[in-house]
């Protein structure tokens, strides 16, 4: 058998999925920030026609962050850490390879079909779901492709011990599949109207009540296994190996793992409370949210713990710095959302500007911060040079730490602002606030907002710039950092 020191890793594959991270992150953070300006000054929307209105962005910033960015990122780092844990090169297979390519060929052109078609309007206005039929085949086409790539990694593999961020991009793999199938079935209008209709265009297969328990069993679950589980995979990888140290407990990431696959799926009802949804199905949405701290804070708390002792490192290593960050925010969004999923406290927050904020911390804070991170400690190993400035790297982190922290507080207070108002009587049991009230007095918090998501933004091209340097101009490296990440100054 060929010893594991020996195997020449293949990160071609990596490589093109990081460009693409890079890429689409720049594009839809862009417009994301686009998008907060035009809030806090509407005029704004009116600078490119149809096309650069708030209802024609929005889902481009979504569908760029959440399948452009972050589905980049995961499949970057796949492609990166499933050969080394385990212990097998693409090289070794010309079918797995060639899949590879086709996988990031299709999912390529997806994504810039997205593009195109979102800002036409063309769209089925689902959350999360809104490419239509002829682009979610074109999805369930390159997903089967990483899973056959996956898979068949998985059984050539040298290792036979399967490491725990296997199971949990395994686990991406298998959920999403069949949400969305499940939550994509449709048919063009064309032929549901007797020839009246659109080719293009679509109306789901399920109808009112039904179709809102699919779809946020499906969004939530979205948000559960493309943010949440494939990230765990990544920082069960990147802080270890980055940190010099071993998990803190094994069986408690197993334990945490089968706790987020039974609770998580169960949650989606919490986005229907009070509606036409049957009060159990609520109820239950609402108990398996607040049990979902349990494995959530498992998994966080078991990274944090992992730097038991090495604290230190965090004054001299930022990408220790970006993980521990983002295993706080991770912690804080998985409290946040069992908060607003009672009852209760989801009559204030439904529909409020809370609701995005507790969204962003978890995306900035969580999900962004892991993403660069992992592949900054993946650039010296795949280009074979030390990241290119540390000092840009440090400044990056504060600059976008403050600006998450402008970011969801400003978006808390104006939630809870708006829910306050909107739920305000006089003693005659009138309203006392028009809706447009509500409108004028959270002006001041969009601006904070936009000016925090500019922040961030700012960060994302401080961190495209030092992963550009970092392959084209760092200092060659002899031979591959066992550790902590080698940078310039």
């Amino acid at each position: 058998m060929q010893n594991s020191a020996q195997i020449e890793y293949d990160y071609s594959i990596a490589k093109a999925f990081t460009f693409a991270t890079i890429l689409f992150g720049i594009i839809g953070m862009t417009v994301g920030v686009i998008l907060a300006f035009q809030l806090a000054f509407p005029a704004l929307s009116n600078l490119a026609g149809e096309y650069g209105t708030f209802s024609r962005l929005r889902p481009l910033h979504t569908n760029g962050v959440a399948f452009g960015f972050t589905l980049s990122g995961i499949f970057a780092t796949w492609y990166y850490v499933g050969q080394r844990v385990l212990k097998v090169s693409l090289k070794e297979s010309p079918f797995l390879m060639g899949v590879a390519k086709l996988h990031f060929a299709l999912y390529f052109i997806t994504i810039l079909l997205a593009v195109v078609t979102l800002l036409s309007g063309i769209t089925t206005s689902k959350e999360y779901a809104e490419l239509e039929w002829p682009l979610d085949l074109l999805v369930v086409v390159w997903w089967v492709l990483w899973g056959v790539a996956m898979f068949g990694m998985i059984g050539i593999r040298r290792e036979r011990t399967l490491y725990v961020s296997v199971w949990y991009y395994m686990s991406s793999f298998l959920a999403v599949a069949m949400l969305y199938l499940f939550n994509n079935m449709e048919i063009p209008t064309y032929f549901a109207s007797g020839g009246h209709g659109s080719v293009l265009h679509s109306v789901s297969m399920y109808a009112g009540t039904n179709d809102a328990l699919v779809q946020w069993w499906y969004g939530h679950n979205a948000v559960a296994f493309v943010f949440t589980t494939p990230i765990i995979a990544i920082i069960y990888y990147f802080l270890p190996k980055e940190s010099g140290q071993n998990v803190y407990s094994y069986k408690l990431s197993m334990l945490a793992f089968w706790g987020l696959m039974f609770v998580y799926l169960w949650a989606g009802g919490h986005h229907v409370i009070y509606s036409t949804v049957p009060d159990w199905m609520q109820t239950m949405g609402s108990v398996m949210s607040v049990v979902l701290i349990l494995p959530s804070w498992g998994s966080a708390i078991n990274m944090l713990l992992t730097m038991k002792g090495e604290w230190g490192q965090l004054q001299t290593n930022p990408l220790i710095k970006f993980m521990v960050m983002a295993s706080t925010f991770y912690m804080l969004s998985t409290i946040e959302g069992p908060i607003q999923a009672i009852k209760s406290v989801n009559a204030i927050a439904h529909f409020t500007d809370w609701i995005p904020g507790h969204v962003h911390d978890g995306v900035l804070g969580w999900v962004v911060f892991m993403v660069m991170a992992a592949l900054l400690h993946m650039a010296p190993r795949m280009y074979k040079r030390e990241i290119y400035s540390k000092s840009l790297l440090e400044t990056q982190f504060w600059i976008q730490t403050v600006a998450i922290v402008l970011y969801f507080t400003s978006m808390w207070i104006a939630g809870i602002t708006q829910g306050m108002m909107w739920r305000a009587y006089d003693e005659y049991g009138s309203l006392v606030y028009s809706f447009i009230d509500t409108v004028e007095v959270l002006h001041p918090y969009y601006t904070i907002r936009a000016v925090g998501g500019l922040l961030y933004l700012i960060g994302v091209f401080m961190w495209a710039y030092n992963m550009y340097k970092t392959a084209t101009a760092g200092r060659v490296l002899t031979k591959e950092p066992a550790n902590a990440s080698p940078m310039g100054a």
